[in-house]
């Protein structure tokens, strides 16, 4: 019993929230609402009974799942047990999962219904089927579980409500997120209580996060920005919890008005949607007091009119990744005008620099490498020692970002490593062409990328979504762009899209872009 008392784990969270505010609402998902005593009673009794399925500490379960009160108590549940949770991404097809199946060595797996036929192939890919102890199916749609699958409704009703008596340590594995996977296969991040908890004490005390929030949780919960930034420092504080299944822009406006909603936090991509949804005026919005934004940089013109129509509401940007639990530095509401376009400075937990290739800070201005340490790190990637220690190097993270600093010490993000045009011999950051493109009046959304050119190496490339209702040529964009670009600059090619490739958080699928169109120059 000494260990649960003195332990900071993931798992102890919830149950220290259920018993400060036990009646309070702590999550509401559909018609169910429960509190705090209520969500902590049930996560005892799912955990007793994964534990009697033989899971234990130390053992990897994946979560394939759309945003559900499923997902959130099974991950509550394996962290009370010191299990480690792999959620995955449901975007993915049999033999993408299979792969991050077959990397983390799962020995269960928590799938919704519409995704358990992916889950049971990647369990074959992956040559996993006999080494399952575990498999819980989240019956979203009504469905009868397959074969050999229990409905999770049955874990969350078994007979023993005690705490798990797990001492599970600050340091041991709690989490592995699996990155995106641009450049390579994806990679699996292993993170720790003590990683995510410091994490979410830079939420609460850099973002003003606390207990009388109530809060949309509509983007991917396998994605850590939800999860870590938003879902698991509310039940921490004490808040309360929208879950939706996915980020519509009409119910998200309509559960603000209804349920007096005071944070939200979405990618650049959902906040432009909701801003041209035809009921963006109509709603009463004036509950909400705190907007978030990340995963992918905002266009300054966006922010500037979400600080037109939402007034009242302080804007944060937390900039980071998965490695980094995931939020690194932050733009605060009093800098959000006064530093367009900046990722702000590092977070109460984290140093960040800029260096050069060989780890030397690089003067003010100058463009490097960002680098970050302190707590918020992970503790390794997934048996993938050489490309930890080339990650660590010199005792620092090493992003793949480029960015400068002003000479207040601002973080500037100038772009992806992988996302640097190299044109003609010059190098041209797709953000600053994105950037210039926003300020047109009939643009909506625009991706800026590079294709394979047999003159220039790579020829400059523009996709751009019209407004509603609003029409634009490439040949207007052409001329906009090049009374405020050099030449080298301006896109060589614009394509007028009436949609942008995104992932499941809503970021710009640029490379899905780059093969899409990489012929277009030759």
């Amino acid at each position: 019993m000494s260990g649960i008392l003195h332990s900071q784990a993931i798992g102890d969270l919830l149950r220290r929230s259920a018993r400060r505010t036990p009646a309070k609402t702590a999550i509401v998902y559909g018609d169910l609402r429960q509190s705090f005593a209520e969500l902590d009673a049930v996560v005892n009794r799912t955990a007793n009974a994964i534990a009697a399925k033989g899971i234990v500490r130390g053992d990897r379960v994946a979560i394939l799942s759309h945003n559900n009160h499923g997902f959130v108590v099974a991950y509550l549940a394996l962290a009370r047990l010191g299990a480690i949770s792999v959620p995955v991404n449901f975007m993915l097809n049999a033999d993408e999962v299979g792969y991050i199946f077959g990397h983390a060595g799962i020995v269960g797996v928590i799938a919704e219904d519409a995704l358990a036929p992916v889950a049971a192939q990647a369990l074959v890919i992956a040559d996993l089927v006999e080494r399952q102890r575990l498999r819980v199916f989240i019956p979203e749609k009504g469905t009868a579980p397959p074969a050999g699958w229990q409905p999770v409704g049955d874990l969350m009703a078994h007979d023993d409500g005690r705490a798990p008596e797990i001492v599970v340590g600050d340091d041991d594995a709690i989490q592995m997120l699996y990155t995106s996977g641009t450049e390579s296969r994806p990679k699996g991040a292993v993170m720790t209580s003590r990683n995510l908890i410091a994490q979410y004490m830079s939420c609460i005390v850099d973002g003003e996060m606390a207990p009388d929030d109530v809060e949309i949780h509509a983007l991917p919960l396998f994605h850590c920005a939800q999860l870590h930034c938003f879902l698991t420092v509310d039940l921490y504080v004490g808040a309360t919890s929208i879950v939706l299944p996915a980020p519509d822009p009409a119910t998200i406006l309509g559960l603000i008005e209804s349920e007096r909603v005071t944070k939200f936090f979405a990618p650049p991509t959902v906040w432009i949607a909701l801003l041209r949804h035809h009921d963006f005026d109509r709603r009463d919005l004036s509950s909400l007091r705190k907007g978030y934004y990340g995963a992918s940089i905002m266009p300054v013109e966006v922010i500037k009119e979400l600080g037109r129509r939402l007034p009242q509401v302080r804007l944060f940007n937390f900039y980071g990744q998965t490695e980094m639990s995931p939020m690194a530095t932050l733009l605060r509401p009093e800098d959000q005008f006064r530093k367009l376009g900046s990722a702000g400075k590092a977070s109460i937990n984290v140093e960040t620099l800029v260096v050069d290739d060989d780890d030397r800070p690089v003067p003010v201005g100058e463009v490097g490498e960002i680098v970050h340490r302190g707590p918020h790190v992970m503790k390794e990637y997934w048996q993938d020692p050489a490309k930890t220690a080339e990650s660590f190097r010199n005792g620092w993270f090493h992003s793949g970002d480029l960015g400068r600093l002003d000479e207040e010490g601002y973080l500037y993000v100038v772009d992806r490593k992988k996302d640097m045009i190299k044109t003609g011999g010059e190098n041209v950051a797709s953000r600053e062409v994105e950037e210039t493109i926003y300020q047109h009046p009939a643009v909506s959304e625009v991706a800026v990328f590079g294709v394979p050119h047999p003159r220039w190496i790579e020829a400059v490339v523009a996709a751009v979504v019209p407004r509603a209702g609003q029409s634009v040529s490439a040949d207007d964009l052409a001329v906009f762009c090049r009374e405020r670009l050099a030449g080298y600059k301006t896109p060589k090619t614009f394509v007028v899209v009436e949609q942008l490739p995104k992932n499941a958080s809503g970021k710009i699928l640029k490379r899905n872009l780059r093969i899409m169109y990489e012929e277009i120059s030759e």
